[in-house]
């Protein structure tokens, strides 16, 4: 048995969380709701929960439009681009940024929770930030920036 590579299961982690996400997001324009709108609510006889008026701004951009959902889908493009990866950013410092991954993890976590679909996402998107952590606390390097050595000005 060999050691686990921290950041290659972070890596596969984080494809799913963010394929995850860009799809719930997608899902999230056509049945858009506020995931905590049980929060505080009120709740009505024939109709359930009625959200508490002080999330009135949430409401306003998740239910009315889409702005949580869109950023959600905006980041989620772009760790796949960084995770996948695609062919401009392999071998630049922010692709073997483990740090730069553990930011857009734990913010896209934070757009996904918002809204209702986003849930799942939101949870794999931690647990992978999570993996990255305990990557970079390891000490572990990329294949690409050990290939890198030596090689002045082209990283």
């Amino acid at each position: 048995m060999g050691n686990l590579i921290w950041h290659e299961y972070a890596r596969f982690v984080s494809l799913s969380a963010t394929t995850y996400t860009i799809w719930s997001a997608f899902w999230g324009f056509f049945y858009r709701k506020f995931f905590w709108d049980f929060v505080g609510g009120t709740i009505r006889a024939p109709g359930g929960i009625q959200p508490a008026s002080n999330v009135a701004f949430l409401i306003t951009i998740i239910v009315k439009a889409p702005v949580v959902q869109i950023l959600s889908m905006v980041l989620g493009f772009g760790l796949l681009a960084l995770d996948y990866p695609a062919p401009f950013l392999k071998g630049t410092s922010i692709y073997r940024s483990f740090v730069f991954r553990i930011v857009l993890l734990i913010l896209q976590a934070f757009f996904a929770i918002l809204y209702y679909q986003g849930t799942n996402g939101a949870l794999w998107s931690v647990i992978a930030a999570g993996c990255f952590m305990r990557a970079q606390m390891l000490g572990e390097k990329m294949e690409e920036a050990k290939n890198n050595r030596g090689r002045g000005g082209k990283a």
